[in-house]
């Protein structure tokens, strides 16, 4: 009896564990559906100097964002700004968000090629700030400060970019980055340093050092 129940105890135990339990497959959840069937939107504001550019260029924001990320894009005339919104077919309710920086990067003053870089990496994004934000500069020490930036014919500014794969916009005080992390944190110290008053030798002696840097460890 006891080997009987021995061997019921073995079957048991083998039956359990040859019907192993299937766990439910659910399809991945699309944007209309994450958000209880609500449309998402973003508004995107057109400055007065970027207007005419957008209109040139609306194709090429366009084509991207509604054939490659899904999203539905117009212009709205009236409040001047770019409006966009999910769809039903959108992949991804993020691809929102992706849009959005792609177009307010544009608007920042970034050209398209630049700024599509944010829809399909996502590593990238843009950091904002103010020369006074470094040191508190007026009148012609802050536009001394902002040429030493830019350097002779955008010399200084083209050598930082090349320098750290960063792209850079310099709109009267305020300074725009986009890059990743590491590549914006380059950026901005040599800006810095610009800006604080050091002579761009040194600037560029110190990127020298830290591309050497950053080719050996990647």
């Amino acid at each position: 009896m006891e080997g009987t129940s021995a061997t019921n105890a073995m079957e048991v135990e083998g039956s359990a564990v040859g019907t192993a339990i299937l766990k439910p497959k659910f399809a991945p959840l699309k944007a209309h559906e994450m958000s209880n069937g609500q449309v998402q939107f973003r508004k995107i504001s057109v400055p007065q100097h970027r207007y005419t550019p957008l209109k040139k260029a609306w194709l090429d924001i366009y084509t991207p964002i509604y054939e490659q990320m899904k999203i539905d894009v117009r212009m709205n005339l009236k409040a001047r700004k770019v409006e966009l919104k999910t769809r039903k077919d959108t992949p991804d309710v993020g691809n929102l968000q992706k849009c959005a920086d792609f177009v307010h990067a544009y608007m920042l003053g970034f050209d398209i090629v630049d700024a599509v870089l944010l829809m399909r990496a996502d590593e990238f994004y843009v950091e904002t700030f103010e020369v006074k934000d470094v040191k508190t500069l007026k009148g012609e020490h802050l536009s001394r400060a902002i040429g030493r930036l830019s350097g002779k014919g955008g010399k200084t500014k083209f050598a930082i970019e090349n320098a750290t794969k960063t792209r850079i916009v310099i709109a009267d005080s305020k300074i725009h980055i986009l890059g990743s992390v590491t590549s914006i944190k380059i950026a901005r110290s040599s800006l810095c340093s610009l800006i604080m008053g050091s002579p761009a030798g040194k600037v560029y002696s110190k990127l020298r050092a830290v591309s050497a840097r950053m080719a050996e460890r990647f």
